[in-house]
């Protein structure tokens, strides 16, 4: 199987403009490898409830391909942008990468005290594909995984957070 993956990511991996994600910080890891460890969990997730895996994996891997600081709710695009621009993904793949932040959006409409200022309607960023909500599901789970490694400093800035929105009502 991980034969399968690296020859469905290799040139990907490979390039020199992915390859400075390396040096983006994110979860307390660097981009790079948070994106690699989207792509593969994609991929075993794909394979078990009989998605594209080839969509998944891609997807997966280029879901945050940006440099520099984006917003929660912009940088979607900005990825699939900048994925369509290096490596001519598919419509599918595009629409993936864009709707990856579906986790976010919910959370978002239940919590609204979350991120105050932005407005985020979840119909935008439901995906319209299984793979996307594989895609969806695999960066949540990597997600909790990496900053569990980091909990103290996480959970203090959950709280941090927590308080000044409700100072802002």
């Amino acid at each position: 199987m991980k034969l399968e993956y690296k020859e469905l990511t290799k040139n990907i991996l490979e390039d020199e403009n992915f390859l400075n994600l390396k040096n983006e910080r994110h979860h307390g890891t660097n981009r790079y490898d948070h994106c690699k460890r989207v792509s593969y969990i994609s991929f075993l997730l794909a394979k078990i409830f009989k998605g594209n895996v080839e969509d998944a994996c891609i997807s997966g891997l280029l879901h945050d391909f940006f440099q520099g600081e984006s917003s929660y709710l912009d940088h979607p695009k900005t990825s699939r942008d900048n994925a369509k621009k290096y490596f001519h993904i598919n419509d599918k793949e595009a629409s993936i990468i864009e709707t990856h932040m579906y986790h976010y959006a919910l959370t978002k409409k239940c919590l609204p005290f979350i991120n105050h200022d932005a407005k985020v309607n979840p119909k935008e960023f439901r995906p319209q594909y299984k793979e996307g909500y594989i895609v969806c599901f695999s960066d949540l789970l990597v997600s909790a995984f990496e900053l569990g490694m980091f909990k103290v400093r996480y959970s203090i800035c959950l709280y941090l957070l927590f308080i000044i929105n409700l100072m802002r009502y």
